[in-house]
């Protein structure tokens, strides 16, 4: 039984130049995916994500989306696998990336964060220097 989950984070928007018909068959073929995903273990659930938002740093709080529109997160599901690999091929059967999305796979860390373990968060001036 795989013990392993992995974050899939989907970016982008449809090609421009798609048929709208075409474009929600694959929708409809995507949530027929996802739902067996679900009742198969190998997809926890996840979300679309509303288009507005807020970006919280200690200096504001400022509207958003916050990124281009290539790099916008429609959505987040989870992969339950054994290796990143199989969980990049379970996320490539996703019907969506034929018209333009892309998605990310990324292993959740369960260890907890501390300065001495380099992470995401870690300043390259630390990784390089015993700052």
């Amino acid at each position: 039984m795989p013990t392993n989950e992995y974050l899939l984070i989907s970016r982008g928007q449809w090609d421009e130049d798609a048929d709208k018909g075409a474009v929600q068959d694959t929708i409809d073929r995507f949530y027929a995916w996802y739902e067996e995903g679900l009742a198969q273990g190998r997809l926890k659930p996840g979300s679309r994500l509303a288009n507005r938002g807020k970006l919280v740093s200690r200096d504001a709080v400022t509207d958003g989306p916050f990124s281009e529109s290539k790099e916008l997160v429609g959505g987040y599901w989870f992969i339950v696998a054994d290796t990143l690999e199989e969980a990049a091929a379970i996320a490539a059967e996703n019907p969506c990336l034929a018209f333009g999305l892309t998605v990310e796979v990324r292993p959740l860390e369960s260890v907890r964060s501390s300065v001495e373990i380099v992470t995401n968060e870690t300043p390259r001036r630390w990784k390089t220097t015993d700052a």
